[in-house]
């Protein structure tokens, strides 16, 4: 796209395009430490949203310089990645964006690297579900798995040994929005919302300005914003889903960018510029602003429907065999949306390798604390 300017990136990092033909997808790419000979061991890294490649710009330098070939890649839907379908939301083909099509996507990105092994794959937020299930799914080429700021959720199991009337049918799934529509203070999830038709536009006309809106997302959920002092929660209940802040259980007749600016009132973000200069968040800005954020959402618009989820039914039962670990930031919340998926790794990954958790960080680790996940992720690799 040579009529897109370039992104301010460090010393060391630099931006291309790989056309994989066999997805139609042509991925931007930030990438360091490329040799020719490809003889380097691979990290492939996974932004979530509402975020772009450019989130690891930070850390890659650090491991090229430890000997590692590193890429991250703006996933279907974001920044300067082209060939999806973005179409309008009742238009969509949906199907493109489910979990075995993002892993397709990043099995065909791999192979146009021309490699045949990833040693480290990671994913933040929903690059971590990226991740997670790119190792579910592939143990074969992805040799171990670093998850960040979302927890694993294995896949649901599939009614069992129910042919003569017995055996174990699973529960009834929860109706969550109703849920919390019904609380004394009514509330509703982030995810469903972000799966509605009105978020795209909530997203991208926030009355605060879009510059604004996304430094104040940033702030409220780093840990510079103070109140962010997270703990387990009991179960999938409203009731307990709603002592969440505001960001993830949203007051029911608020848009994303209303909830933020309610909790911005009486906050000052000044602190998010030491690890988000004013550049770099323009970076975000200016390729929200060009794309819309419909592309982003549609992976909730999947993770929201159980009929977009039938294609992880394939690995009912199955756990993540490599070697995993999950690093996040101790002032995350993110780490319990989903309760007692932190403490159930071990159920879900056949070789779990610990939690670390961060000080000092929230939920955007690699930029808050980069030189932090850079040792956990080095650590880890040596574990290898």
């Amino acid at each position: 796209m040579p009529d897109l300017a370039p992104w301010p990136l460090p010393e060391g990092v630099s931006e291309n395009y790989v056309h994989c033909p066999s997805n139609g997808l042509t991925f931007h790419i930030l990438e360091a430490g490329y040799t020719p000979q490809r003889d380097r061991p691979f990290i492939l890294l996974c932004h979530g949203y509402p975020e772009l490649s450019f989130s690891w710009r930070k850390i890659m330098p650090v491991l090229a310089q430890a000997g590692y070939y590193v890429v991250a890649f703006d996933q279907r839907g974001y920044g300067r990645t082209t060939g999806w379908d973005a179409s309008s939301f009742h238009e969509t083909d949906m199907s493109q964006f489910s979990l075995t099509s993002i892993v397709r996507d990043v099995v065909a990105l791999v192979h146009g690297l021309g490699y045949r092994k990833v040693t480290c794959i990671v994913g933040h937020d929903f690059g971590a579900v990226t991740a997670s299930t790119c190792a579910l799914m592939r143990p074969d080429l992805f040799e171990s798995v670093i998850m960040m700021s979302h927890p694993f959720k294995a896949p649901p199991e599939l009614p069992f040994n129910i042919a003569h009337g017995g055996g174990n049918r699973p529960a009834p799934p929860v109706d969550i929005q109703a849920e919390l529509a019904s609380l004394d203070a009514p509330r509703k999830h982030y995810k469903w919302y972000n799966s509605t038709e009105r978020a795209a536009r909530d997203w991208s006309t926030p009355a605060q300005g879009l510059h604004e809106f996304l430094r104040g997302y940033l702030h409220v959920k780093s840990a510079d914003y103070k109140k962010n002092v997270p703990f387990p929660l009991k179960e999938w209940s409203a009731k307990e889903l709603a002592k969440m802040p505001y960001y993830y259980v949203m007051p029911i007749d608020k848009s994303m960018p209303e909830a933020i600016a309610d909790m911005m009132a009486t906050e000052d973000a000044t602190a998010t510029r030491r690890w988000m200069s004013d550049a770099e968040l323009d970076v975000y800005v200016q390729e929200w602003s060009r794309t819309g954020f419909q592309g982003g959402l549609n992976f909730y618009r999947t993770i929201t429907n159980p009929a977009r989820m039938n294609d992880v039914e394939l690995f009912a039962g199955k756990k993540i065999e490599p070697p995993s670990t999950f690093i996040s930031g101790k002032q995350d919340w993110g780490n319990h949306q989903q309760p007692g998926a932190i403490e159930g790794f071990n159920e879900s990954c056949s070789d779990f390798r610990g939690v670390k958790l961060l000080d000092r960080a929230g939920h955007w680790p690699q930029q808050e604390q980069p030189e932090k996940v850079v040792e956990e992720i080095l650590h880890f690799l040596k574990t290898l």
